[in-house]
């Protein structure tokens, strides 16, 4: 899974990768010329493992408060990472689900959560980012979108890219996740980033348009 750096006056981190990836990501911040104690905040977008998985110790390590939706917010303070998830439409997608999710950790060490995201909120963070309430594969998921180069939009696993731009690999509830993406489908944005999968560089909204929108 990605997680995401914003390199401005301060470092804002998007996700923690899964447990024991806290080394790999200070040293990544090292390996920009910055300091761990430049991190500013750590916005997770949803409680599952491979991204709130080592948010307990990088907070160890750092101090950084998080941002969180609340219904995940309070998952993650008890140590609880996962609901019942159910693979996505196809037959590959069904494969991957059973190898990479069905044994995914229900658990993570808990951690404290300063701050709690709603749909809409704007986070004075890298200039400032709009938080965006996307349940449907978790019901606490949040994207957010940052007004700068043209629009980026970290969409966490609302869906993914692939080896293409579709459906994530589950969803708490499928429906609900098609109306996330149209409510996705409706924003400008000219970089999309995921969860899992390569990021879309150029014309990403009109992409999500394409495939979403109705």
């Amino acid at each position: 899974m990605n997680a995401f750096l914003i390199d401005t006056d301060g470092l804002t981190l998007i996700d923690t990768g899964t447990e024991g990836s806290a080394d790999a990501i200070l040293d990544a911040i090292r390996e920009i010329g910055r300091r761990p104690e430049d991190l500013d905040c750590i916005l997770v977008t949803h409680c599952h493992a491979d991204h709130a998985g080592s948010l307990a110790e990088l907070k160890r390590a750092t101090g950084v408060e998080a941002h969180m939706h609340p219904l995940d917010a309070a998952m993650v303070r008890e140590g609880k990472a996962l609901r019942p998830l159910q693979p996505s439409p196809g037959l590959a997608k069904w494969l991957i689900f059973q190898i990479f999710i069905r044994p995914a950790s229900a658990t993570i060490q808990p951690a404290k959560i300063e701050h709690e995201v709603n749909d809409g909120d704007e986070i004075p963070v890298a200039g400032r980012m709009r938080a965006i309430h996307t349940p449907g594969h978790c019901a606490g998921q949040l994207s957010f979108l940052w007004p700068q180069e043209g629009g980026v939009l970290f969409a966490a696993d609302a869906c993914s890219n692939i080896p293409r731009l579709g459906l994530a690999l589950g969803y708490e509830d499928l429906e609900e996740g098609r109306r996330s993406l149209r409510k996705l489908a409706q924003l400008d944005f000219e970089v999309a980033c995921f969860g899992h999968g390569g990021a879309i560089t150029r014309g990403a909204s009109r992409r999500f348009r394409k495939k979403w929108h109705t």
